[in-house]
């Protein structure tokens, strides 16, 4: 955050980038909205519409904006398809497209353990919602997730509103509570199915699993969401791009 607010040391076009950020962290422009025409931000940052350019193209390649040819630049969001899969991994073998069905399971205050109080910046026993739920496809329970979110982002948050919502859980995020996640961190292992997880994915106990462990990071690079996902990789991967 020190950086986003001192950007003067930075190359021109970088200044521009971070100033537009800073108006999307201070809600100026909401994810869905359009943002100001290249000329109007030259205008108004008194540089040149290159600089402004590069500045937004530096944003649409990190997913931040979206830019729709002869109809300007949005701020991205996760409540269009295309972004609600965006941070969707796991996909079947035989290359089909399927969205997988939440199941909540449960969605309770609690106070964050070690390993996530510290990738979320927080301090140990600081409060945090848990979310656990199943990832099924087909009715397949096919993954695990255990969510921690810090309660000071997501006041007021409970199972039933969790629960009613239909769309994908980053929307939710997105639309009842300001938050729109931008980039993640992934680490990735095998591990072996506790009974507990087994019950759930209805495999042998020890069976190896793929352990997912995320940190969602929203505008300002701060740290929002940590997330363990255990996967059963029958029929499935875990499907990335490299370039």
């Amino acid at each position: 955050m020190n950086s986003l607010m001192s950007p003067s040391y930075r190359p021109l076009y970088d200044q521009i980038k971070i100033l537009i950020t800073q108006s999307l962290i201070a809600g100026e422009w909401k994810p869905g909205d359009s943002i100001p025409s290249e000329i109007d931000l030259a205008n108004r940052y008194k540089v040149s519409q290159g600089t402004v350019r590069k500045a937004i193209d530096e944003l649409a390649a990190e997913n931040i904006l979206i830019r729709r040819q002869g109809k300007g630049t949005y701020v991205a969001s996760h409540t269009t398809e295309i972004s609600s899969t965006r941070f969707l991994r796991i996909n079947r073998d035989d290359g089909k497209v399927e969205y997988p069905i939440s199941q909540f399971l449960s969605v309770t205050r609690e106070k964050a353990p070690e390993v996530s109080a510290n990738l979320l910046e927080l301090r140990v026993g600081a409060g945090i919602y848990c979310i656990k739920r199943i990832l099924s496809y087909k009715n397949k329970a096919q993954i695990f997730d255990e969510i921690h979110i810090p309660v000071n982002y997501f006041k007021g948050l409970d199972e039933s509103m969790v629960k009613s919502f239909s769309g994908s859980l980053y929307s939710f995020f997105e639309t009842r509570f300001g938050i729109t996640m931008i980039r993640a961190e992934e680490h990735i292992k095998a591990v072996a199915a506790t009974s507990e997880v087994a019950k759930l994915l209805m495999v042998p106990e020890r069976q190896p699993l793929l352990q997912v462990d995320r940190v969602a990071f929203t505008y300002g690079d701060r740290p929002v969401e940590w997330r363990r996902g255990l996967c059963n990789t029958d029929k499935f991967s875990y499907v990335t791009e490299m370039s």
